[in-house]
Formats: C-alpha cells, sequence, structure tokens
C-alpha cells in the first residue's frame, strides 16, 4: 500500500459530494486529475471503493469504512500542523462553520477582525438551511454554528452573539392601499413564508396561531433573499428578520408595518458540540468573540436601535 495524503483528501472530497465534477470544483482540480487520483488510489484495494450507478455515484460499505480512516488521518495531520504552529508561536489551522442562511448577514461581521489578527487561520463557512446547520454540528462536521433556534437531541454549548428581531414587512406605500391595523388584517392579504423547517417560518406560523389568524392566501419560498425579493415586487407581506433588510428599509423601498406583539425577537447563538474538542484555532476564537462582541455589535448593528 502505497497511499499519498492528495489521495485521501481527494477521495474524501469524491465520497463527500458524490460527484467527481463538483469534487474537483471544490478542490480547484481539473475533472481528469481528480479521477485519475482516484483510479490510483482504487488500484490499492482488491474491494470496490466506489460504484457508478447511471450519473450517480454510489459509495460502498468499504468505501465507506476506509472514508471514516481517511477522515481519522486527515485530521491527525492536521493537529500535527497545528501543533507544530504553535510551539513556533502562531495559530493555524481550519474553522469549519455553518450558518443559517439570514445568519449570512450577521456572521461575517464577527469573522473580519479576526481573520486580520490571526492569519495563519482559514475560514470554511457554509450558508445553508436549519437543517443543515444542525446535521452537521451533530455529526462533529464542523466547529462552530450559528443558529436562531437552539437545537435539540444533543449537548451543546453556546454563546448569545445578538438579537434577532421579526417585523412585519410590506413594500413602501403597497401597505397604504391595504389597512392592516391589527393581526386579523392579515387574514385579506397574501403571506409570503419561508420553507418547512426554517426557523424563520417557524416563528411566523407560530405567531399567526397566537393571534389567531387564518392564512387565507400564501407563497412559500426557500431562502430569506428569495422573500425579501417577492416583498419588493408587491407580491405580498411577510414577518422577517430585519437583520437582512436594512438597505431596503434605508432606500425606502420597504416598510414596517406597526402589529401587535411584534417584533417577535430571538437570540443569535453560536454553538458546539459540548463534547468537541476544540483546536486551536476555535478556541482562539471564543476567545476573541468574548472579548469583542459587544464591541463588534455596536460598530456594525447600531442601526438596530432605531427600530
Amino acid at each position: 500500500m502505497n497511499y499519498t495524503l492528495n489521495q485521501l483528501r481527494i477521495f474524501l472530497k469524491v465520497v463527500e459530494q458524490k460527484s467527481i465534477t463538483r469534487a474537483s470544483e471544490e478542490l480547484h482540480l481539473t475533472q481528469p486529475a481528480v479521477s485519475i487520483q482516484i483510479k490510483n488510489f482504487q488500484d490499492q484495494f482488491d474491494i470496490p471503493l466506489l460504484e457508478k450507478i447511471g450519473r450517480q455515484i454510489q459509495v460502498t460499505n468499504f468505501g465507506k469504512e476506509v472514508a471514516g480512516s481517511c477522515r481519522v488521518i486527515l485530521d491527525e495531520i492536521e493537529r500535527v500542523e497545528n501543533r507544530k504552529m504553535a510551539y513556533l508561536g502562531h495559530v493555524t489551522g481550519t474553522l469549519h462553520v455553518s450558518v443559517v442562511s439570514t445568519g449570512k448577514y450577521v456572521m461575517p461581521f464577527f469573522f473580519s477582525e479576526f481573520m486580520e489578527k490571526y492569519p495563519g487561520i482559514q475560514l470554511n463557512m457554509d450558508v445553508t438551511n436549519k437543517s443543515n446547520v444542525v446535521r452537521s454540528i451533530e455529526k462533529n462536521d464542523v466547529d462552530f454554528a450559528l443558529v436562531s433556534v437552539l437545537p435539540k437531541g444533543f449537548a451543546i454549548e453556546q454563546i448569545k452573539l445578538m438579537k434577532n428581531q421579526l417585523f412585519l414587512v410590506g413594500k413602501k406605500g403597497k401597505s397604504s392601499n391595504i389597512s392592516i391595523g391589527s393581526p386579523k388584517d392579515l387574514e385579506g392579504v397574501t403571506l409570503l413564508f419561508r420553507e418547512n423547517g426554517s426557523a424563520t417560518r417557524m416563528a411566523m406560523e407560530a405567531y399567526l396561531k397566537k393571534q389567531k389568524v387564518q392564512v387565507n392566501r400564501s407563497m412559500e419560498l426557500t431562502s430569506n433573499e428569495a422573500v425579501k425579493q417577492a416583498v419588493l415586487a408587491g407580491l405580498g407581506y411577510s414577518i422577517m428578520p430585519i437583520i437582512g433588510i436594512m438597505n431596503e428599509l434605508k432606500n425606502e423601498e420597504l416598510e414596517i408595518i406597526d402589529l401587535y406583539e411584534l417584533p417577535l425577537v430571538t437570540d443569535w447563538n453560536l454553538i458546539w458540540l459540548k463534547s468537541k474538542s476544540l483546536s486551536p484555532a476555535a478556541a482562539a476564537y471564543l476567545e476573541y468573540i468574548e472579548e469583542k462582541k459587544e464591541e463588534i455589535i455596536q460598530r456594525h448593528f447600531s442601526w438596530y436601535a432605531a427600530y
């Protein structure tokens, strides 16, 4: 057996993506280069690691075991490299972070100065839906995750970063043509929802249920950005996080509609597995957040106070 670390990395990426094309894109390699390395790696085994069924790549049971070993080996190699750099007085490594879609308006501000302070640290931030975020934490695939609703079923640690406020929002001027003075008035308009499982949708549905509002007309969209564009187009109204509509409010394209018991207020939480062994990079980030959190909020999110 004569494996290379490069072969382990490429094989693991193909397993994760179940696609030569997507793996090559993430690795910044050509598809032929990835295919050759996979073939060279497979040639060292008498048992298939991957199977192609139609146009889909499937991982065999043996391939899954090998992938697990690859992950352990590569993680240990990274730890060795990090320990070496720590002896030299440098903090290095890669931070893996999973962020719910609305969190893309929040999380970058909590990383920008940190990345300047630690140029040896690489950041891998995946912006995705809530289900994928929770899965990545539960499987220990990431160091941290940003969520507004804490997951259940496994032990986590958390830091509350900042408030998440959700308001009823409509296109500027449109609400003047339709009287919305109480929650029951929402029964006469089109309501725009996020997809099932979204924390924003859960909050909106809980509010409507509490106010005994019957939804007569609705649309479902798969991201907060899509909801915002639909509201801008005048397709309807939505209860959505203010964090993602700052520019539209300043430009008077959207407006907040005052309604009983709004805004809804939750928290943006930085979470990680309680059992996780933090890397030097992750430990440095937690120390940074504890020290700088309030300063970051004041510098970048003070405009919240106007609402």
